[in-house]
């Protein structure tokens, strides 16, 4: 979907410690929980265009028990800083279609014999 530098594998997190107290107060999910989303194969990283002014930030939409969960964040120094997670409707709906179309890719592809 766009261009970021993590790719998968085990990346690097942090954050601010009040941020994710803050989060859960708020959205019910912690950081140390958002770091999840991207273990999930099926992830979708997106673009934050809205908020990348100052630096590029993006979404990442991954399973996390059970739910799809939006993860907000940035790419620093090698890391991801993640400053915001919770379950929303929009996340669920661009991870679901954006994962109906590689799976429409698969099925278009010739097979084997």
């Amino acid at each position: 979907m766009v261009e970021c530098p993590y790719h998968g594998g085990r990346p690097s997190f942090e954050w601010d410690e009040d941020k994710s107290r803050v989060n859960q107060e708020k959205h019910g999910v912690a950081f140390e929980t958002a770091q999840l989303a991207f273990l999930d194969e099926r992830r979708v990283i997106a673009e934050d265009l809205s908020h990348s002014e100052d630096e590029q930030r993006y979404y990442c939409f991954g399973t996390v028990h059970g739910g799809v969960m939006t993860v907000r964040f940035t790419w620093r120094d090698g890391r991801i800083r993640i400053f915001g997670a919770g379950y929303w409707r929009k996340g669920k709906r661009l991870y679901d279609r954006e994962n109906k179309k590689v799976q429409r890719g698969r099925d278009r592809r010739p097979q084997g014999r």
